[in-house]
Parts: C-alpha cells; structure tokens; sequence
C-alpha cells in the first residue's frame, strides 16, 4: 500500500560545527571546495572537458546563476567560479539513478532521505513511472509515457485544468516550443519560477521604465561612479559579479551594501586567478556597508532621496538632475509631495540604520551621477516587493541615472535562463501582440485569458480544479511556498509530470500516476537527425548567445527538452500542419525561425546566434526611451514603507540560502563564508534576542508561524547566534518554506513573501 511521504525535508540533525565567520570571498578556499565538489562526482577527464568548455563562446552555458559572461575575451583558465563548478558537478555527475535504484528504494523511503542525500543520488537514466497504490517507480517507455500524457490532457473537462511549469533553466528554444504547446492546449497557466523570485522586479520596472529587465551591461560597472548592492549575496549567489565590482573600485567607483546580514562577498574578494590576490589580501569591495532591518528598505530609500531634495534646495540644478527629470520623467512633484509626509528620523529609525550612516551614504549619492543599483531577492520578495523597486526607480529618476554609460538597474537574475523563458512567452499574462503573433504565424486563436500564476496553480490544484501538473525541470515542491499545502495539491493531481535531470524531493511528493521524463544537460551533446545542435539563452543583461554540450550523454535513452515537448505536443494535439513538431525536434533552427517571426528583437535569429558571444536584445531604458511605458515617460511612483509591526516575543525571519547551495539544490551542508558547517537546522538570531528570549545557544527551538491565522510549525531548529539586526532572524529554505503562507505574498507580483515572515519560538519539548 502506498504511504504518504515527506513533503519537508526530515526533522534529524547532522552535527553542527563552527567556524569564525569570514570577511573575504572566492580565494584558495573556493578552488579548493570547486576541486573538491568536481572530482566527487565525475573523474579527472570528464571534469577537465567540461569545465574548459562552460561559458566558453563555443562551449556551453552554465545552468547556475544567469550573471553574464565578458562580451571579448574569457578566461582560458576557467570562466566560471566556485558555485558554477559546483553546478556542473551536479550535473555531469556519472552516479546513476536507474531502475534497480528504484526497484530497491521505495519512493516512502527516498521520502525520508534529505534534499542533499536525494539529489547525490544521481542522474535518472530512463523514464519512470508510479501509479496509484504503487510502492515503487518502474520503467515505461518514452511511447508509453507521451501516450499516458496526451490521454491524461485530452480527458481533462476544460484545457484550464492543466498546469504547465518551468523552470530557469530551460532553454529558450525548449521554452518557446513549450509555451506554444500550452497555448495550442488552449490555456495561458505557465507558472514559472520568475513568479517566485523576480516577478516584482518586472512589475516594478515594467510600470517605471516600460521594459521588466535590468539596463545595464557588464562594461557600464567599468564607468560607475557609485554601485549600490541591496538585498543580495553575490558571493554565493552569483559569484562572477565580484569580478565586475573590482572593476568598478580599480576604476575609482564606491560601493554601499545594504544587507541585514554581512556577507562576506559584500566585503572583500580574492580573485582565485590573480596571485597577488592569493597571496594577498585582495580587494576591499565595500566602502560603506548598512545593516538595514528587514524590509526597511523602503524607508531607508526615502531617507535618502529626503536629503537630496535638502541639497538641491541648498544647490539648485548641481544635485538632482533637472533636465532629465523635466524631459524624460513624469510624477516628481507628487513624489515630492510624498516624502514631505514622511519624518527624516522616522525613517531612519525603520531603516535599522545609525543616522551617521544614513547622511553618509546619502553625500556619495549627492556628490556622485552614475549610479548602478543591483538587487535580488532581498527586495523582491516582501509583500511591497513592487514598492521596492519602484522606489528604487524614483532613487534612480532622480539622479538622471538610467540610459547612460555606467548607470541604470541591475536586478541580478538567479536561474541561467528565467529571463529568456519569459522573453519565449513563458509567461501566464502574455501580452496580446505575442498571441496575435502567435496566430497569424501558427493559424489557432490562442487564449487571451489570463492563466495561473505559481501561487494561483497551487490554490487550484488545491481545490481540485486543475488536475495534471507537468514541471519542465525545476523542484516545485522544494521551491514553493506553504509546502504541505503545495503537497496536498499535487497529490490532488490525476497526473505530475517531471521533465528532470537528477532525482529531486518533487518526485516523491507526487499525483495519483507520476511520470519522471530524464531529459540531457546543458553540458551533454545533443545530436538529432539532422545532426548536433545548440540551444540558446539570455543572460540577466539581456544578451542572447548559443549553448553547445560536449559530454557524451550519460544515458542512451535521454531525450532533449525540444525533443520531449514535441513529442508530448504531438501525443495531445490533433495533427496541424502549420506547426512542425517534427521538424522543431530534429532541427532547432526551425524553432529559431519561428522565435524570430513572432518575437521582436531577433531579427537574422540564426545568423547572429551564430556570432561568437551572441547578441543584445533591444533595450528601451538602456537607451533612455521610456515610451513603452503608459505614459510614455518614466514615471515616479508613491510607494509604501513596511507595515510589519511585531510584537513582543516576534521576530521578522528571512530565508536565506547556504553557501553550499544553488536554489533547492544542496551541493553540501556548509555555510562556509558564515561559518556554520554541517547542519542545515539552524535559525540565526541576534544574542540579545536569545538572552531576551530566556534561550542559549545551541538551544532547539520550534518556529512558529500564525500570520494567517493558520498555526504553521518548522519543528527544531539550533539557535545560532549571528550578527544580524535586533527583531530579525533568518533560516534556509527549503527547510523553512513550510513557515510561508500562500496568502503571504507581494501587492500585484503575487511573489511569495519569503524575505519577511512573522515568527515565534519556542524551546522545543521533545
């Protein structure tokens, strides 16, 4: 009889152990742990052709984070940097997941494993099935299993009953074809993890400027005369940008980071190619750090444009950038208007941050015009994510300080290509020029109703009014919030559909029949009948460039993701000779033809691919147009400061990710810039909040959460203190996403409200 299995990751402890929290990034250490985490998972030959091939312009992309590669020359050493080659280890791993794996371990007991010990499993070399009442998963056949699909989906009462999710790290070509199969299917529910992380940077962006993507490129951090880093770990998450900030300090720029926490890739960086750099003390990359609160961005944000608007006063037309504001902008007066509403020592106290600090960080902006703002998921995910890059934006419009050289937006992207899947129409709100391209290029009048977004498919899978999910690689259950809750609806499903790599947590938490499809890597050669191919992405700067894997597959019965989406096209929808199914999984220069007829910006899409490094997409704030917008001018915006008030015995929690990870994947179980190994079960919180709390360290703790009215419990937890501000505390995921509800999430994005949840503790009893 088939027995429920673990939605969380298992309740044990590994043995924690403590080191001195480090002040300095990448180094000897990173090389030493990238050597490490490679020759783990495959031999020295292997290893060597792949990491001398990623990121390479004849070479393949890395499926980590989507940091742009240098437009000129790369590395003959190795483009890539600790977490990159801790990706391709994980990926071209040669331990196998085959079905003696399965038919020895049932799915109840690889339920039970942790997140690392599930992913370390291996590769999946075939597919796989389970079905309802089954203790095990077995082989079927790629016929059987795209037959079992194109049933399932026909059966369903209305198309809008299917969920059609993707992940970052889809190719655009795998992304177009899978877009434009839901879209035949006739529903526009493509969820994707762009709803769960920078949803609110597009919603923000996309009102402000009229383009939901960043405007800068690698050379503008050469001519930056201030960098602001706000929200983000760029020395675990995208490793490469501190290259680009050592070319903003070498040039003469500063740097402020705002961050509660003080990571070590904010501070100071060792280049691990350089050997004075090794051998020395590196470079000192932030020249002001402010420890904000939680979500005290906004405020922080408003104090400061308070005192620009003092010294333009003081200094008419020499602080704020006048002409710009008056020719390019509309909304300055109301904003004005709105910050007179606002105290100076009130926002400041919100912010968390000295008042000494707050008037010095402002003076660089004062005396500085080119300005770069970056930032992640710090930002993003708050219930005012939207107002957090939109005041961002007003900081910005300000100054003058978008569409010119060495200045503009910079969110910094996670997956590989979760900006060139929403380029594709990987998107449940398309806009209607794609679907009229969409028509006239394909002959079917596409839905124009908008679909589910990640949230919104879970509520319907939940209440039973979607019933097939098909997951286009990614780990939903891992990356989702309110996670019994997300189980609970994808065990609602007739069917789940995993299009995946390597074994994940998502396998286990399944449909009444579950389907897992292994599909080839980014680093794997994909060869058709019509001969090898490339795939594409688009990097955080929005430049589109080839992708080509050199590794002789792991398995023979691999199929491609084109591959696997024609063929679930094909098994679901009557034959139709305008689209070339076929044709797409054999050739994807004919998937690259249709991109470009439907698509503006890829114009001679096949001929520029080809260019080694690829090419920009056009970009309207890049250049200082900001007729996209409704306005037709960029627009400054009122926005909201946060709302959370604790009470006593509350703390304002965050999750975070650990060092030895990328998204759901655990590469290891060290936080090693932090200092905190072999344990994941912690929550970091200030010392006075744990004396306050009648708690010590290394105390076990249950975290509670009630925002909701919903009691939600992570059961044990090690108290660990930290540096981090008074009221605040932060935990990993996916440890902790049990704690986030679904109603907890982000004013018009819908993303997630991961950064700020409400908790208690309380000294665990058992």
């Amino acid at each position: 009889m088939q027995k429920r299995t673990n939605a969380q990751p298992p309740v044990k402890f590994t043995g924690i152990k403590s080191k001195e929290v480090e002040s300095t990034a990448a180094g000897i250490k990173a090389v030493t742990s990238a050597v490490k985490h490679v020759m783990d998972e495959m031999g020295l030959p292997r290893a060597v052709k792949a990491l001398n091939a990623m990121n390479q312009k004849d070479g393949f992309d890395c499926s980590g984070c989507a940091w742009p590669d240098p437009d000129g020359h790369r590395s003959g050493l190795g483009e890539y940097c600790e977490n990159g080659a801790k990706a391709i280890a994980e990926e071209a791993t040669t331990k196998k997941v085959d079905p003696a794996f399965f038919a020895k371990h049932s799915v109840e007991e690889i339920g039970s494993w942790s997140d690392y010990r599930i992913g370390k499993s291996g590769r999946v070399t075939q597919p796989m099935m389970v079905k309802q009442g089954e203790t095990h998963y077995s082989p079927i056949s790629w016929t059987e299993a795209f037959k079992l699909i194109g049933k399932e989906l026909n059966q369903l009462a209305s198309p809008n009953e299917a969920v059609f999710y993707t992940s970052g790290r889809t190719s655009n070509e795998a992304a177009y074809m899978y877009q434009l199969f839901a879209r035949q299917f006739g529903t526009n529910n493509l969820p994707d993890c762009s709803n769960m992380c920078h949803e609110s940077s597009g919603a923000g962006l996309s009102q402000t400027v009229g383009i939901g993507k960043g405007s800068v490129t690698l050379e503008d951090f050469e001519h930056a005369e201030l960098v602001l880093v706000i929200g983000q770990n760029p020395g675990t998450n995208h490793p490469r940008m501190l290259s680009a900030l050592e070319d903003t300090k070498k040039n003469g720029g500063k740097i402020i980071s705002i961050n509660p926490l003080k990571e070590a890739g904010l501070m100071n960086f060792k280049h691990p190619q350089k050997p004075k750099h090794i051998l020395g003390k590196g470079v000192q990359l932030t020249d002001l750090f402010l420890q904000v609160r939680i979500n005290g961005d906004v405020a922080l944000l408003k104090a400061f444009m308070k005192l620009l608007l003092e010294a333009e006063a003081k200094m008419p037309g020499t602080i704020l950038d006048q002409e710009f504001i008056s020719n390019k902008t509309l909304g300055f007066e109301e904003l004005r208007t709105d910050l007179n509403n606002y105290a100076f020592d009130e926002l400041v106290e919100q912010s968390g941050i000295p008042e000494a600090q707050v008037r010095e960080a402002a003076q660089m902006l004062i005396e500085r015009k080119k300005i770069i703002i970056c930032w992640a998921m710090g930002l993003t995910q708050h219930k005012n994510g939207v107002h957090n890059i939109r005041e961002v934006v007003n900081l910005l419009l300000m100054k003058g300080s978008i569409g010119k050289k060495g200045a503009g937006t910079c969110p910094v992207r996670g997956h590989s290509n979760v900006q060139g899947d929403r380029t594709m129409g990987i998107w449940e709100k398309p806009k209607p020029q794609f679907l009229n391209n969409l028509q006239r290029e394909f002959d079917f009048a596409p839905p124009h109703a908008h679909g589910f977004d990640v949230v919104e498919a879970i509520e319907a899978m939940h209440a039973n009014t979607a019933k097939v999910f098909i997951g286009m690689g990614g780990n939903f259950i891992s990356a989702t919030p309110d996670t019994e809750i997300t189980a609970e609806a994808l065990r609602n499903c007739s069917l789940t559909v995993h299009v995946s790599t390597k074994l994940n947590r998502s396998h286990v938490v399944h449909g009444k029949t579950a389907l897992i499809l292994p599909c080839i890597t980014r680093s794997e050669k994909d060869v058709q009948k019509t001969g090898t191919q490339f795939v594409t992405v688009e990097d955080s700067m929005g430049v589109v460039h080839a992708s080509e894997g050199k590794l002789k597959p792991l398995s023979n019965q691999l199929l491609s993701e084109p591959a696997i989406v024609a063929r679930m096209a094909q098994s679901t929808l009557m034959p139709d000779a305008s689209t070339d199914w076929a044709g797409f999984e054999t050739n994807y220069d004919l998937v690259r033809d249709k991109i470009e007829a439907t698509i503006p910006g890829f114009k001679d899409f096949n001929t520029r691919v080809r260019l080694p490094g690829g090419f920009y997409l056009p970009n309207n704030s890049r250049v200082g147009d900001f007729t996209p917008t409704p306005t037709g001018k960029a627009n400054f915006t009122i926005n909201k400061p946060s709302e959370v008030k604790l009470k006593e015995g509350e703390f304002a929690m965050m999750t975070i990710r650990t060092h030895d990870q990328f998204n759901t994947t655990i590469y290891g179980l060290h936080d090693r810039y932090r200092g905190i190994y072999n344990e994941r079960r912690v929550i970091l919180m200030n010392a006075k909040d744990i004396a306050q709390q009648g708690l010590k360290a290394n105390d076990v703790v249950d975290i509670i959460c009630e925002d909701d009215g919903h009691k939600r419990v992570a059961e044990k937890f090690i108290v660990y203190p930290y540096d981090i501000p008074v009221g605040c505390s932060a935990t990993y995921f996916p440890e902790a996403n049990v704690l986030v509800s679904l109603k907890n999430k982000a004013e018009i994005s819908n993303t997630p409200a991961s950064k700020l949840i409400v908790v208690r503790v309380e000294k665990s009893t058992e």
